[in-house]
């Protein structure tokens, strides 16, 4: 086959979404160790009337076919808060993404990167970041390292092969994020434990669990919170109050008292720290199938998940207490909490934090300080139109 012959298909409506994701599906299943998601979930994320992102952004999707049958796909997107970002917290002006890409080959690659690379210049783009699927929020960055394990719960994964195809075609890697691995069914090293020992004793201090009586009040008091924190940080784009009620909805079957803590000073939330049973252990032994047995597996799971891996995937404190000793120690109490809880309720073993920006020198130090390793590491790059 030579590359004339891999045709680029724009894809629009539900139709063209139903081959978009399966198409994506269909590398999923061939790559070791990769975890089949919801079909449903996926094509929700896609659709304009329910998720909110499209509020805020304009997509296109494209498939890649040689011969009639897919090779790839890609999305190109731009989001105008990416655009409102200061361009030194890696967004701004001029700057659009893609993600979703799946690629049989480097012809492959080259002409889907170039169709979306075309579809972004023509709105006026400078540059491109990606992949970034389709959200920071989302499943951010290619799997460069740590393809030999599968991943938790919300994390993407694809085939080593894919590195090349984007460095291929003229990609420069701009940030790189890690996830570290922990062993849970140990306490933490004996400085950690002093330090949550005396923020216990102080008694300005509070760490509570989410109360899910008053869930949709304490998920967006994470979330607001998360706003301010994250707010200087590297790819960041707020969550709009749209995208808060709907994450809320999204995440509350797995938003557990065990593995979640607010922290408060003088009765004021400060901080948050959000872990997630691994819902990919459940999705891994369905197929990612609800039907026809699959949904059963999953509502036992969901009511009690017993899980060998929990993933923080989100925490912060608020701006004014960053490079704080209060910061670390409100970490290390919230992290101590969930780990007691969640190895007692979940039978969880292993731990997963991340994934953390190359540059959090915060996050790192703590991560290192409770005696986690570096397990998986993604590549966002960036490229000149």
């Amino acid at each position: 086959m030579t590359d004339a012959e891999i045709v680029i298909e724009p894809v629009h409506g539900k139709t063209g979404r139903v081959a978009f994701v399966d198409v994506g599906r269909r590398f999923a299943d061939e790559t070791p160790h990769s975890v089949p998601q919801l079909r449903s979930e996926q094509l929700e994320l896609l659709d304009p009337e329910r998720n909110p992102l499209f509020e805020h952004a304009e997509v296109q999707l494209f498939i890649a076919r040689r011969g009639g049958k897919p090779v790839g796909r890609i999305a190109a997107c731009v989001d105008r808060l990416m655009l409102e970002m200061r361009p030194e917290q890696g967004f701004g002006p001029g700057t659009g993404i893609f993600g979703y890409f799946d690629a049989e080959d480097q012809s492959a690659a080259e002409a889907l990167l170039a169709a979306a690379e075309d579809w972004l210049r023509a709105r006026g783009m400078t540059r491109v970041l990606g992949p970034i699927s389709l959200s920071m929020w989302e499943e951010p960055g290619l799997l460069v390292a740590g393809h030999d394990h599968s991943p938790t719960v919300l994390m993407g994964h694809h085939p080593a092969r894919y590195q090349g195809y984007v460095e291929g075609a003229g990609y420069e890697v701009v940030k790189r994020l890690y996830t570290y691995e922990l062993d849970v069914s140990e306490d933490f090293p004996p400085l950690v434990r002093r330090i949550v020992q005396s923020g216990r004793r102080n008694p300005r201090i509070r760490i509570r669990p989410v109360d899910h009586a008053n869930y949709t009040q304490d998920v967006r008091t994470v979330l607001h919170i998360l706003n301010d924190a994250w707010s200087s940080n590297w790819g960041f784009v707020p969550f709009t109050e749209r995208e808060i009620e709907y994450g809320a909805k999204k995440l509350k079957p797995l938003v557990r008292e065990e593995l979640t803590r607010i922290a408060e000073l003088d009765g004021k939330p400060v901080a948050f720290m959000l872990a997630l049973p691994d819902v990919n252990e459940p999705l891994a032994r369905i197929g990612g199938k609800l039907f026809p047995f699959g949904w059963i597996t999953m509502l036992r799971w969901l009511h009690k998940p017993r899980a060998r891996t929990a993933r923080v995937p989100l925490m912060g404190v608020l701006k004014e207490f960053h490079n704080s000793r209060l910061a670390s120690q409100l970490a290390f109490m919230m992290i101590s909490e969930i780990r007691e809880d969640t190895t007692r309720v979940n039978g969880t073993t292993r731990g997963e934090i991340g994934w953390i920006l190359d540059d959090n020198q915060g996050m790192i130090a703590i991560a290192d300080t409770i005696e986690s390793r570096i397990n998986r590491e993604y590549a966002i790059y960036r490229k000149t139109l």
